[in-house]
């Protein structure tokens, strides 16, 4: 035995000194010193080997590199890594829906610039100094044309119908220059517009496309800005506890266990973040349904609502509603004088003949001179890119897990299920992944989740998108909800009004039963503005009283075809044309 003891002695101190360096190299906490040096910890602070972890609260305890401050700040650093993973991830959504909207924003803005430059352009080589002397009310246009663009009231019906009315005060008198027109009477003359269709139906042509085109590019553009904005707050989350130190034991545990190079297992990763991001998935159904309304809307921009046809139609139509105002001067001349009286004739020396007068301001316009529409522009290429990125937008919020997990710097491979850090030590990861959404946390192994009590912040941001899907739906449909809205919410805070006790509905978009009692002297169109009732009743009448009451209510809850204007009175008008009129009592 002896001998034999000789000989295997030098093998048993060879496997005893191999055996030793092996547990010195377990035990040293080199590799994590430097790594905890690189992010600013002092090096005194750290011990050279591994210690008893009796003192930590998050990582396991059996050994450790870290000291109880150490394991603090590393929590707090989990906390900051976490919410700069998500805005990593959330980088795209937020970048191209920012540079889409302001894209569009700026196209749509340039497309209308173009249109009035186009405009101008036309009118002044057919009109020269006559367009000159009138440029301010095409030039008021377009201002409520970008007004409404940019979301400001009112609506774009009242906007054109007030256009068309002082186009028509300003036509009458020279295609009638034998006669001589008080304030009062081009008064009532834009009082008769839309009844009289002076122009022909280019007004409705243009009102129809220019409306939709402008409904649909205004939704679209702030559509756009309320998915970037719900972006933005929704990725400002604030870590529950136990998603903290969930997150603490997936990336910094390895750290303080002396192995700061071994990533998470892809599993574990899995349920620590779709337990962190429960709330977040939530938003996944209206986010989709957003996607689509944006999507639709894309597509009819390119399409029936196309923006840039509609922009470029504006000077063709205008200038097709005048010529059909001077082959038609006679007749609705005549409709104007039996409606608003005759009026008197001018002074002699002002005289001119009404052809003549036509003919020297007035031409037919060549067809080489109207704007040309510019199809498979810019725009087709806009919504073409804009489209495809929308695509890509699908499923973020339920597959933002997959998406930080799947990155080689957060945990390991799919594929390396052995060699990866299970929470615990190097090993295969046990636990199955749960499923998608917050009720499937219920049985989370890494992270608590109370799937009783809804996450506030993520129901505001779901109210928010299902909001903006209304909005996005409605402009598909040619439907401006943003200002409906508005006039019911009435914009004041203060809540709508009462309405009187005897208050006849208007309704439709037109004044039913408007108008005086029989008893009561009605105010006619040819005497508006009435100079004999401070009312349609008199001043003793017991009607007087309902008269300012509905005065009140109509001021400051106009129907879409109510003209308000300044001063004391208050125009009701309908589709049909005028139909009433009350003057509000004096301050």
């Amino acid at each position: 035995m002896a001998p034999l003891r000789l000989l295997l002695l030098p093998l048993l101190c060879a496997a005893a000194a191999a055996g030793g360096e092996t547990r010195g190299a377990v035990r040293s906490c080199a590799e994590s010193r430097q790594a905890l040096a690189g992010r600013g910890f002092a090096l005194a602070s750290l011990p050279p080997s591994l210690i008893s972890g009796e003192h930590l609260r998050i990582c396991p305890q059996e050994y450790t590199c870290c000291a109880s401050e150490t394991e603090e700040r590393l929590s707090e650093q989990s906390r900051g890594d976490l919410q700069g993973l998500v805005g990593e991830a959330a980088g795209f959504l937020l970048s191209t829906l920012g540079s889409r909207q302001r894209r569009f924003q700026d196209f749509f803005r340039e497309l209308l610039a173009g249109a009035e430059q186009s405009l101008q352009a036309m009118f002044t080589r057919s009109y020269g100094r006559l367009y000159a002397q009138h440029a301010r009310l095409f030039q008021g246009l377009f201002v409520e044309l970008r007004r409404h663009l940019q979301g400001a009231r009112p609506g774009l019906d009242e906007a054109l119908s007030d256009f068309w009315a002082r186009l028509l005060e300003r036509m009458l008198p020279l295609l009638n220059p034998q006669y001589s027109f008080p304030e009062s009477y081009l008064e009532c003359v834009g009082h008769q517009a839309e009844g009289l269709r002076a122009f022909g139906d280019s007004p409705r042509q243009l009102r129809v496309q220019v409306t939709r085109a402008f409904i649909a590019a205004r939704a679209f553009v702030q559509g756009l800005a309320t998915g970037r904005d719900v972006v933005v707050q929704a990725v400002k989350l604030s870590p529950s506890g136990e998603c903290r130190r969930a997150h603490m034991r997936l990336s910094y545990c390895p750290l303080c266990r002396g192995t700061p190079a071994l990533k998470p297992c892809n599993g574990f990763c899995l349920n620590v973040m779709k337990g962190c991001f429960a709330s977040a998935a939530e938003l996944d159904p209206e986010w989709e349904r957003f996607l689509d309304a944006l999507t639709q809307l894309a597509e009819r921009l390119g399409g029936p609502f196309n923006f840039e046809l509609a922009a470029d139609s504006i000077g063709v139509k205008i200038s097709e509603a005048i010529m059909f105002l001077q082959e038609h001067s006679v007749q609705i001349s005549a409709k104007v004088f039996q409606s608003c009286g005759s009026p008197r004739p001018a002074p002699a020396r002002s005289r001119r003949s009404p052809r003549e007068e036509a003919k020297r301001r007035f031409r037919t316009y060549l067809p080489e001179e109207k704007p040309t529409t510019a199809a498979g522009t810019n725009l087709d290429r806009l919504v073409s890119d804009v489209k495809e990125k929308l695509r890509l937008m699908r499923r973020f919020w339920v597959l933002l897990p997959h998406a930080l997990c799947s990155d080689e710097k957060v945990a390991a491979d799919v594929t390396n299920e052995d060699s990866c850090w299970n929470g615990q030590a190097r090993g295969r990861y046990l636990p199955d992944v749960t499923g998608d959404g917050l009720v499937n946390q219920i049985n989370n192994p890494e992270v608590e989740v109370d799937i009783s009590r809804p996450d506030m912040p993520t129901r505001q941001h779901v109210l928010a998108l299902r909001s903006a899907t209304s909005r996005l739906v409605g402009a598909c449909n040619g439907q401006d909800l943003d200002f409906q809205d508005a006039d019911e919410d009435g914009g004041s805070g203060l809540g709508r009004a009462p309405p009187p006790p005897d208050r006849t509905r208007v309704g439709g978009g037109q004044a039913v039963g408007l108008g005086c009692p029989p008893q009561g002297p009605l105010c006619k169109p040819r005497s508006f503005p009435p100079s004999s009732c401070s009312s349609c009743w008199g001043a003793g009448d017991p009607h007087s009283g309902l008269a300012s009451q509905m005065a009140d209510f109509l001021w400051h809850h106009p129907s879409p075809n109510t003209t308000r204007k300044g001063g004391t009175s208050l125009r009701i008008q309908s589709k049909g044309g005028w139909v009433g009129a009350l003057i509000l009592p004096h301050a």
